[in-house]
């Protein structure tokens, strides 16, 4: 099973050039924050591609899709007028063709995908959980036997490190994924500094982040075989 991986992408997904493979997987971040106009644009682009599997997650950029935060915070990111963030997740959970994770599950030909938005508290965005006990729950609730983990921020120490030097990854999804889970593959984006591939205790690690620091498209989507 070829997996096709991308993230980060920031509203300049028709600038990528996607090579063939079985699944294709965005781990977040596609919107600049989460305009109708953004989501629709993004939606249908990313249903039209050939792959014939396509996963999605949301990142802390596509604010109208986490409620709860937006319902509080529409203001800072659309200051005339809020969007309607339940008709949008609507809009994303009901488009064929597209498998949209949420803290959930789906298997294709026998693989275990499970896919989260969640990361440790970070500049005050949409789906950001605090660290320690919340988002060690969160965490918790990652099925032992996943094969594939999508979440959009990174583990601790591997593709994490920011421009300044300072590690942001969490430390309680590095201990997950190598004490109990122990996923094939971890796919995540979120830190655009931290591009590329990692090895860790068997465990494939995948930042495909197709911008850089600057928010400019340079990475390539990263691909790799399931085996």
């Amino acid at each position: 099973m070829r997996l096709v991986c991308i993230s980060d992408t920031h509203n300049q997904h028709d600038k990528l050039e996607l090579p063939d493979g079985d699944v294709l997987i965005h781990a977040g971040d596609w919107t600049g924050t989460g305009t109708t106009k953004q989501v629709i644009s993004f939606i249908r682009w990313f249903a039209s591609q050939p792959h014939k599997y396509k996963i999605l997650i949301a990142g802390n950029h596509e604010v109208t899709l986490d409620k709860p935060f937006y319902d509080v915070n529409w203001s800072r990111f659309h200051p005339k007028c809020p969007h309607r963030s339940h008709e949008l997740k609507s809009y994303v959970l009901r488009e064929v063709g597209i498998n949209y994770l949420e803290d959930t599950e789906i298997i294709i030909d026998g693989v275990k995908f499970y896919g989260s938005p969640c990361q440790p508290s970070f500049d005050s965005w949409a789906f950001n959980v605090d660290r320690g006990l919340p988002i060690r729950a969160v965490w918790g609730n990652i099925p032992d036997d996943t094969d594939v983990l999508i979440t959009h921020g990174p583990p601790h120490g591997y593709g994490d490190k920011l421009a300044c030097g300072e590690r942001v990854g969490c430390k309680d999804l590095l201990d997950e994924i190598t004490s109990r889970i122990k996923p094939k593959v971890h796919i995540y984006g979120h830190i655009h500094e931290g591009y590329g591939t990692y090895d860790l205790e068997g465990i494939k690690l995948i930042n495909p982040s197709s911008c850089n620091e600057d928010y400019k498209i340079t990475n390539k989507p990263i691909v790799y075989d399931l085996e």
